[in-house]
Formats: C-alpha cells, sequence, structure tokens
C-alpha cells in the first residue's frame, strides 16, 4: 500500500476530525461568508507524482480553493431556487460515502429498499397516489429526461404498427409534437438527448399577464393534431413566477385528446405542504410522469431528485440493462432498470434522513415560512424607487427589475453590485421581453431579518448605477 494511503488509513480518525472541524467552521461562519462572489482566478497545479497525503491536500483546498467558494449554503443565497442542506440531511450525504453503496441491484445489501421506503415517504409527501412509481435521479434535468423518454416510448405503443422505440430507434417515429406554455430550459435540453430535437416544442398562448397556458389555446392545438404523436408539458411552478397550469383540466382534456401528460414540478410540488396552496397541485396524481427536485425546497444536499411515472413498464423498456450479472426485471425492478445510470450512489440517504428527522410538519413550516418571506420582500420591493416588480408574489419567487432602463447590460451590472456587497444572491431573468432578477426562497435558514438584509443590500445596490 502507498505509505502515505497507509498513513491516512491508520490516522483515519485524524482525518475525519480534521475534516469535521473544518466542516462546523464553515457553517458557524456561514453568515459572514460572502452570499456569491466573483471567482479569482486560481493557478491550476499539475498531478503530484508521489501525493502529499490528506493533512496537505487540505492545507492546499484550504489555501487555493475554499477562499472561493459561496456561501450558497447560507440564508441569503437567493439565486437559481436553491436550497441548503438541513443537519440530518448533511448527516445522512455524509454517511452516504462512508458506507459507498451502489443501490444498482438487490442481491448485496438493503440499499434498494431504503430507496424504496424513500421514493414512498416521498410520494405520501406530495399527496400521490400509490399508482406513481418513483425512483431517485440526479436534478430536475434528469427527472424531466426521464420522464419524456418514457413518454417517447408511449408514442411508439400508439403507433398503429406498436413501434418499440428502445429497440428501433426514434426514426420510427413520425414528428413528434410537444405542447407547453412556459417550458423549462431543461425540457429543450432533455428533447435534444432523446433525439425528438429542440425544435418540437411549440409553445401554446399563456394566459393574460400569466405564465400558465391557455386551456382554450391547447385545446385548440390538441384538436388541430389530433391523431398525431403529442406530449403536453404542463407546469406546476415556472422560475419566474411560480404560475400554475390548471392540471386538473389538462387532466381532462384526456377524455378528448390522446397525450402524454409530464408535470414539471420541479419546486412547485412542494405546494401541497401549504394549505393556503395546496389547491395550485391539484391534479398532479393524474399526470403520466412528473419531475420534482430534492435539492431544491427540501433541502437536501446537490445531487436529488425524484420522478415518478405511472408506466413503470415503459421505463423498464428504455433504461433495463441486458447484463446477464444484473439479471432481468422483475415485477419490482432493480433501479439499474429505470434510469440511464447502471452505477449510483444512494443518494435516497440523505433524502431518508431529511423526512425521518422533520417528517411532514417540518418541511412544512420551512415552506410556508419562505412563502412568507418572498411576500415580505414582494411588498418592499414594490414601494422601493428604483425598483419594481415584473409579476405579483404567487408562492416562493420575487420577480422584479429595475425601474428605470431594465436592459440587459443594466441589469446585468445590478446583479454584481449586489454580489459585491456580499449580503444577498439574486439571478437575472428575462420575464414577457423585460430583462429582470429573480430572488427565490428555499432555504431552511431564511428569516426575517434575512430579508431585510437582503432588501438594504438592494437598495445599497442601487447607488452603484447612478
Amino acid at each position: 500500500m502507498d505509505a502515505k494511503l497507509s498513513h491516512d488509513l491508520v490516522g483515519i480518525e485524524a482525518v475525519l476530525q480534521r475534516t469535521l472541524e473544518h466542516a462546523l467552521d464553515v457553517l458557524d461562519h456561514i453568515d459572514e461568508r460572502p452570499a456569491a462572489l466573483a471567482p479569482k482566478p486560481v493557478e491550476p497545479q499539475p498531478l503530484p507524482s508521489s501525493g502529499p497525503g490528506f493533512d496537505a491536500a487540505l492545507d492546499d483546498f484550504l489555501t487555493r480553493w475554499a477562499p472561493g467558494f459561496s456561501g450558497s449554503a447560507g440564508a441569503r443565497y437567493l439565486g437559481f431556487v436553491t436550497g441548503g442542506a438541513t443537519p440530518a440531511a448533511l448527516a445522512g450525504d455524509w454517511l452516504t460515502s462512508v458506507y459507498d453503496q451502489n443501490p444498482t441491484a438487490g442481491i448485496d445489501s438493503a440499499a434498494p429498499d431504503l430507496e424504496r421506503e424513500t421514493v414512498a415517504r416521498l410520494r405520501e409527501l406530495f399527496g400521490l397516489s400509490d399508482a406513481q412509481k418513483g425512483v431517485l435521479v440526479s436534478g430536475a434535468t434528469m427527472s424531466n429526461l426521464v420522464g419524456l423518454a418514457i413518454a417517447r416510448e408511449w408514442l411508439g405503443e400508439q403507433c398503429p404498427n406498436r413501434v418499440d422505440i428502445a429497440e428501433d430507434g426514434v426514426s420510427m417515429l413520425p414528428p413528434v409534437r410537444v405542447l407547453s406554455g412556459a417550458p423549462h430550459s431543461s425540457i429543450y435540453k432533455a428533447l435534444s438527448v432523446l433525439g425528438i430535437g429542440r425544435r418540437a416544442v411549440q409553445k401554446i398562448p399563456t394566459l393574460k399577464d400569466r405564465e400558465a397556458v391557455d386551456l382554450n389555446a391547447l385545446e385548440a392545438a390538441l384538436q388541430q393534431y389530433a391523431g398525431e404523436p403529442v406530449i403536453v408539458v404542463a407546469n406546476a411552478g415556472t422560475v419566474n413566477t411560480v404560475d400554475y397550469d390548471d392540471l386538473q383540466a389538462i387532466a381532462a382534456l384526456r377524455s378528448r385528446y390522446r397525450f402524454w401528460l409530464h408535470v414539471d414540478a420541479a419546486f412547485g410540488a412542494f405546494a401541497a405542504l401549504s394549505p393556503d396552496h395546496a389547491a395550485l397541485v391539484r391534479g398532479l396524481d393524474e399526470a403520466d410522469s412528473i419531475c420534482i427536485d430534492l435539492h431544491k425546497w427540501l433541502n437536501v444536499p446537490y445531487d436529488a431528485a425524484v420522478q415518478f411515472s405511472r408506466r413503470r413498464d415503459l421505463q423498464v423498456r428504455v433504461f433495463q440493462n441486458s447484463s446477464a450479472y444484473l439479471g432481468v426485471p422483475t415485477d419490482n425492478p432493480d433501479f439499474v432498470h429505470l434510469t440511464p445510470e447502471n452505477s449510483r450512489r444512494l443518494r435516497a440517504l440523505s433524502t431518508w434522513f431529511a423526512l425521518a428527522a422533520y417528517g411532514r410538519d417540518g418541511h412544512a413550516e420551512i415552506v410556508r415560512r419562505n412563502i412568507a418571506l418572498a411576500h415580505r420582500l414582494g411588498e418592499r420591493i414594490a414601494v422601493q424607487p428604483g425598483l419594481a416588480l415584473l409579476a405579483p408574489t404567487r408562492l416562493n419567487v420575487v420577480c422584479f427589475t429595475l425601474a428605470e432602463q431594465p436592459d440587459e447590460a443594466r441589469i446585468n451590472a445590478y446583479v454584481r453590485a449586489v454580489r459585491h456587497l456580499g449580503d444577498a444572491f439574486v439571478s437575472m431573468t428575462v420575464y414577457e421581453g423585460t430583462w429582470g432578477l429573480r430572488a427565490a426562497f428555499c432555504n431552511w435558514r431564511t428569516d426575517e431579518q434575512d430579508v431585510d438584509r437582503v432588501f438594504d443590500s438592494l437598495v445599497r445596490a442601487l447607488g452603484a448605477l447612478r
């Protein structure tokens, strides 16, 4: 054994203790770390021939890389709909690496069954029926990709000669139509990977001053393409304004038109935990496939999402691995037959710990608090000279802009000015042709004092534009 590796193995307690001390120091001072910062150039170093061991490696990391890491785990990082990591979720993530399980198959470990229990608890959390079968994937993009891959297989099933796309390829399909009011960028990426193509998306008009799809326009498109392969991508929480399509009404259209209903509920599904907003996701269970992100509002570490579908048989057909040593799919298929990955970390463990530790009520409190905080910030922005809301604050995202000259250059400069102050981070967007910003509340740490500090920073940053 390499001498340095042997040294670290013998001293594993000291290795983990030093790591723990650094981790606690980071968490203890997360409020002091800049929410975001402009990365400074770091001189790349070549691969060492003879490794120096853990202590020297950690010293190198602390010197060259750690100072450039943002406080994205903290309370005032409001960009990109980013959550944090609750204590139990963080512990679960650490144990994921300690146990280092590969939940590919159930012949050597109970890890796959822990994932199945985790999925069942998530199904209960969101009020879904047992008909929705789930699997953990890396994030919303992969969840959308898996759901749309199953949809692609369903389209082949609808062809007069029942094409098996998994075996014969997407070229056997006629042109595919993907109808959606305000599809997320990950939908386009998934369609590109799946060979359907980005141009398959036909954006359907949305309601006036809304991002929710116009049902009459959607039905007109379905009438136009009657008999053709169609996927409808509905939104349960758009990224700009957290708007919701009428999921029940869209699902009801299937009594007259044939289409696959995929719902992108990456963070909007968590409205189910708020009694005042649960009606927004009524009808979610009727979807054929559902995307829900977990490293957003569930506050588990990256990367984690769940994908639900009613057609596990088609999912197995798409992702089945034919290697003899992995076995054939059963009625309760191993996860190797359900996602693009063969090997995968037990990302379910951090989610299991979060759900086991805080239950439904604990996570519902985070959701309700974040919603209230978003409204608090929205109300202050609405009356602040120099700033203007672009849309009502419906849930946990505040979409706003500069009151004067909100062009790309000026918005970009404003984002950088906010970032430079270090107290907050918000990300850019474009809403109805206007450049603006989004402040997304998902972090379990955020409280009213944080909102006041964020708002003060937004106001101070205006001075940098004058």
